[in-house]
């Protein structure tokens, strides 16, 4: 059983999944640096000073709260649609990237070599015999 663990852990595939994951968390530090540091505020700022983050409706507590840390402070019931847009603008910048580095991956593929040569014309032939004589039916040896 452990055999079979260590021949699955050391498997490629599970090593390209795990360094995938590590470089997918050192991402999302980055795309939300991206998202929170440089996009979000110009798009506040042409929205009049907005900030997303902050957009939320009271479902359950009594007063008006000025952001959702207060909010939470206070134990109120909050649906955190500003978090949610914030979130989709992440996922989308996300899958642009992800989406031009398998783009730029495929394209590196295709020019790594050239593509293997047909087969030569005395392989064609030989083919086409082959086929010819595999139709034909088979005849018994001739008695001697």
């Amino acid at each position: 059983m452990w055999r079979e663990f260590r021949d699955f852990a050391i498997r490629g595939n599970v090593v390209d999944l795990a360094v995938g994951l590590i470089i997918g968390a050192a991402f999302t530090t980055i795309v939300n640096s991206l998202v929170n540091d440089i996009l979000m505020p110009p798009i506040g700022l042409v929205l009049g000073g907005i900030d997303f983050s902050n957009f939320f409706v009271t479902l359950k507590g009594s007063g008006a709260y000025p952001t959702v840390e207060a909010a939470k402070a206070a134990g109120a019931v909050t649906l955190n649609y500003g978090l949610f847009i914030n979130a989709l603008i992440k996922f989308v910048i996300v899958a642009f990237a992800v989406f031009i580095l398998v783009k730029q991956i495929n394209r590196l593929k295709l020019d790594l070599g050239p593509t293997p040569a047909g087969p030569t014309k005395t392989e064609q032939l030989l083919t086409e015999i082959r086929d010819l004589l595999k139709g034909q039916p088979a005849t018994p040896p001739a008695a001697a």
